[in-house]
């Protein structure tokens, strides 16, 4: 029986490798706490199909480089997607479909609400 991991994708920006995220709870022996523990794998992914996000299983191989030992046999669950926040509107990066109409609403409110504030002091 083949050695096999099921683990999301941290990385994958090397060409034909994944980094692959395995998370477990473990329970320390002598003081009986739980806690997590986080193991990183490299995978071979042939044809660059894996992304991050993405849960997968790979399976144990020969070692195909210094780091490599392990192969992506199938994607069990696709990603949908990252979403990364960020404090300024200005500086937020808007999908195609926020229109620029919108994107005056927040900024008038935003004045407001700095207007609000002078008023009150």
């Amino acid at each position: 029986m083949a050695h096999t991991l099921v683990g999301t994708v941290t990385s994958d920006k090397r060409d034909k490798t994944i980094t692959v995220s395995i998370v477990s709870r473990e329970t320390h022996p002598l003081y009986r706490k739980q806690y997590t523990k986080t193991r990183k794998y490299t995978a071979h992914d042939e044809k660059n199909e894996a992304k991050v996000g993405d849960r997968v299983e790979i399976v144990m191989t020969r070692p195909l480089s210094k780091t490599k030992a392990y192969t992506l046999t199938k994607i069990l669950e696709k990603s949908r997607g990252v979403v990364e926040l960020k404090d300024d509107i200005n500086t937020v990066d808007l999908p195609e479909k926020v229109g620029a109409d919108e994107i005056a609403k927040t900024k008038a409110a935003k004045e407001s609400e700095k207007e609000a504030e002078k008023g009150e002091e």
